[in-house]
């Protein structure tokens, strides 16, 4: 306010005045301002994400973000705790007893963001864009086994197969493609392969400013059909960086992150342990595994590879490297998936004498004088590929190159570009691989349509099971199911026997992480992995 008076030229008081009145204006503006940007007046939640949130298109892929799409666009399922199918845009649903027939009853009086209705000719109309590049889809079981889509009225819609496929119900959960778009959204020609004419969804947010690489605000649906979301904005800042992002969320220009690998496990144990902020963990929403090619001559015996699973101590690597974050598992799939609660696989406990044992008894001996076991004058050696980027997989590898050395395993340790990782994979040109399965939505029946099919991988990791042409089968006969209690036995059965022959060893629980300020409250992880977590999100002022 000094430097104001510093600068008065004027000889007149009147004028005098009107330049005070001027700045208290401006200073009581810039207050407002500041008042805007470390508060809420406009009730908004803003968070970091590492990359642009996409085009906003519901039937494509990368670089559409999965979260961003579900807040726009709604499916006409949800998957949520449990494993549970409830309504979202169908309110209820008939599968006939072949399991060819879906019959969907619409929910009334929803209208998508700019007013027009949602019906059954919508719903036809996006099936129809989607169905038009089937090869962009195919990855989807039930995609490709689509005969035909009808409407049978206004809010009733027909959904017949060539074939049963139980999982279709689960599949129309997933964030994309089978989302669904407004008339005003569509381009001239209908191609939504392309882009979109506009991002117009039934769902509880709207897009609302945009800046490509920088930031996306999203506002509240004020006509939202569902539960309302108890703020009015989401503003997402891109910020490629991860320290980054810890900064501006320590300076308070953040309220929430959270995601899979959007901060380290370390910054996020580090920033929890001030106090000054809230953090939630997840319910686990994928298995980190050990995938071995039994292709590979030294891993061709299974006592060799039950060793290997005796020989490592994984409790205390899974703590030590994710600092208690992650949990040591039993078991190939979560047991919060369909179908997965009661599988009576093995159970392996470390046991370094039983692993010694077993290589001794395959044959491995330890030559005297020498730290590698050999066979045939050729030493156990052993390659294990990871992802370069990711820290977790560096970690636990030099972990298990250490521990298997200790048995009398060499292991090779090699890091990789995440694309080279999946290309090897797929090729077969692994010895072990780190993989994760899917999670839900997808899971399980996605994880066991991966190991049945040729050139993943998997089909390889399996070649030296006795059972493996049986095991295929049945993987291929559970989608084909009706009866309930034949599905139940056949995953049980399959999954058991997956694990039990040693070439898929569990190694521990992937979960999101969640840091927030401490006035964000109801923050919740959603029991679909893809979907968005705002809904039930509020703000304590």
């Amino acid at each position: 306010m000094s430097k104001g008076l510093s600068s008065l030229n004027f000889q007149l008081i009147i004028s005098f005045i009107l330049i005070l009145s001027l700045l208290l204006v401006g200073c009581t503006n810039a207050n407002n301002e500041e008042a805007t940007s470390k508060g809420h007046p406009n009730n908004t939640i803003t968070i970091a994400w590492p990359r642009d949130v996409g085009e906003m298109n519901p039937h494509v892929y990368n670089p559409s973000q999965l979260f961003a799409q579900s807040m726009v666009y709604e499916s006409l399922v949800s998957y949520q705790d449990g494993g549970q199918i409830k309504p979202q845009l169908a309110k209820s649903w008939e599968i006939s007893d072949d399991g060819k027939v879906y019959t969907f009853h619409l929910r009334q009086g929803v209208k998508f963001s700019d007013g027009t209705d949602f019906n059954a000719e919508i719903v036809k109309k996006n099936f129809d864009a989607i169905l038009n590049h089937t090869e962009l889809h195919s990855w989807l079981g039930f995609i490709t086994k689509i005969a035909r889509t009808d409407v049978i009225d206004e809010n009733t819609f027909k959904l017949t197969l060539t074939e049963p496929y139980y999982p279709t119900i689960q599949e129309l959960a997933v964030v994309r493609p089978v989302r669904f778009l407004g008339e005003a959204g569509f381009p001239k020609d209908g191609d939504t392969s392309k882009g979109i004419a506009k991002s117009v969804g039934t769902g509880p947010w709207i897009l609302d400013e945009y800046k490509t690489d920088e930031y996306a605000v999203y506002k509240r649906n004020e006509n939202y059909w569902g539960e309302l979301p108890k703020v009015e904005k989401i503003k997402v800042k891109v910020i490629p960086d991860a320290e980054t992002r810890v900064l501006a969320f320590e300076k308070g220009d953040l309220d929430l992150i959270y995601g899979e690998g959007v901060i380290s496990l370390d910054t996020f144990k580090q920033l929890e342990s001030t106090g000054k902020y809230e953090t939630s963990l997840s319910d686990p929403v994928a298995t980190r595994q050990l995938v071995m090619n039994t292709k590979t001559k030294q891993l061709s015996d299974e006592r060799v590879r039950q060793a290997l699973h005796y020989g490592f101590n994984k409790e205390a690597m899974v703590e030590g490297v994710t600092s208690g974050l992650e949990e040591k598992v039993d078991y190939i799939l979560p047991t919060n998936l369909p179908y997965t609660k009661d599988i009576e696989a093995k159970s392996v406990k470390y046991n370094v004498e039983k692993a010694k044992s077993l290589l001794d008894e395959a044959g491995w001996k330890l030559p005297k004088g020498k730290t590698v076991r050999e066979k045939d004058g050729k030493p156990l050696e052993i390659e294990l590929m990871y992802d370069s980027a990711e820290s977790i997989q560096k970690a636990m590898a030099e972990t298990l190159q250490a521990e298997w050395a200790t048995i009398g395993v060499k292991l090779n340790i090699v890091g990789v570009e995440l694309t080279e990782q999946v290309q090897r994979f797929k090729d077969n040109k692994f010895d072990i691989n780190f993989f994760s399965n899917y999670g839900a939505p997808y899971d399980p029946h996605t994880f066991l349509n991966i190991v049945a099919s040729e050139g993943f991988g998997f089909n390889e990791a399996i070649s030296a099971y006795p059972n493996k042409d049986e095991l295929i089968k049945q993987m291929v006969k559970v989608p084909q199911t009706t009866d309930e209690k034949e599905r139940e036995q056949l995953y049980s059965s399959i999954l058991k026997s997956l694990q039990d022959q040693g070439a898929i060893i569990p190694v521990s629980y992937i979960k999101k992480t969640a840091i927030y300020q401490k006035n964000v409250n109801n923050f919740k992880f959603p029991a679909n992995r893809d979907e968005h977590p705002f809904t039930g999100i509020s703000i304590k002022e």
